[in-house]
């Protein structure tokens, strides 16, 4: 990350600033629910985002003791490592009751036909080789891709990510499993359509004081809530004050969703550091699971 960065400061003269700064370390994590909830409208009035946070933070308090043994093994981790905001989201002081903006009720379009032919593809496959190999556990538990994006999504923790502009680059660093995407603002075309990446293959252009940041190139391996490698990404970046980044993406997957849809979350400047997520040290977790595989294959 260190080598990428001075790479690209050494490239930008120091003539020639950025048309706009998105530059920081900014702060996404909230209480805001990815889909509006059933009976209520796109914002909430104050009484209603003061009982949805204290039911919110109730509910997912790990050190509750509430449930008997079992439910104590479930929630396994302390509270104390979670950091998953404290308030639901505000807009130009409205607070929103989702990330979906469009469609209008807040909830992302139904899946196409072959998106749920998919899907049931893919349930049917971890059923029946859950644990064949280190192929077969889910991207999370490898520590390969856990909502770090594109798009950026929401996690129990380590909810910032990190710009960094030069001349012809951007560069978006995320916390959450430590991924260094480049976004070339150069006016370079797309790489051809043969190469997939899992974080895609972006490209940037400045509107006014917004960063437009058009992705594809995706492949199957890292879907995006059911998305496939014909998903197509426009993200927005808009600086709006000194200390709120206001983040928008644009989900296009006719072999997916029923339709294109938006989802929109500020972020705040934070001067916190991001730390390296060393998710695989001293980590015995896997080679557990997959030896717990192999013996219970020799008792039957």
């Amino acid at each position: 990350m260190l080598l990428i960065l001075l790479a690209l400061t050494l490239a930008q003269p120091p003539d020639a600033p950025p048309p706009a700064s998105v530059e920081g370390v900014w702060n996404y994590a909230t209480l805001t629910p990815f889909e509006r909830p059933d009976g209520l409208g796109e914002f909430f009035t104050e009484a209603q985002a003061a009982e949805y946070e204290a039911q919110t933070i109730g509910r997912n308090d790990r050190d509750r003791r509430d449930g008997g043994a079992a439910a104590d093994a479930a929630r396994g981790v302390a509270d104390y490592w979670f950091d998953r905001g404290e308030h639901v989201a505000s807009v130009n002081g409205r607070k929103r009751t989702s990330w979906v903006i469009d469609p209008p009720d807040g909830k992302v379009p139904p899946l196409t036909a072959d998106a749920r032919a998919r899907q049931n593809a893919r349930n049917a496959e971890q059923r029946d080789h859950a644990a064949d190999g280190p192929e077969n556990r889910s991207l999370q538990e490898r520590c390969l891709a856990f909502n770090a994006g594109p798009p950026v999504g929401l996690g129990p923790y380590n909810n910032f990510l990190q710009i960094t502009q030069s001349r012809d680059a951007v560069v978006i660093y995320t916390e959450m499993i430590h991924d260094a995407r480049i976004v070339w603002t150069d006016g370079r075309p797309h790489a051809p359509a043969v190469f997939r990446q899992w974080l895609g293959d972006s490209r940037g252009r400045w509107e006014g004081n917004t960063l437009v940041v058009d992705t594809t190139n995706f492949t199957d391996k890292n879907p995006f809530r059911g998305s496939g490698d014909r998903l197509h990404l426009i993200e927005r970046f808009t600086r709006t004050d000194t200390n709120t980044l206001l983040y928008e993406f644009t989900v296009d997957d006719p072999a997916t969703f029923t339709r294109p849809w938006t989802a929109q979350l500020p972020m705040t400047r934070t001067d916190e550091r991001l730390y390296e997520y060393a998710c695989h040290e001293g980590n015995y977790a896997l080679p557990d699971i997959l030896r717990g595989a192999r013996f219970q294959e020799k008792q039957r």
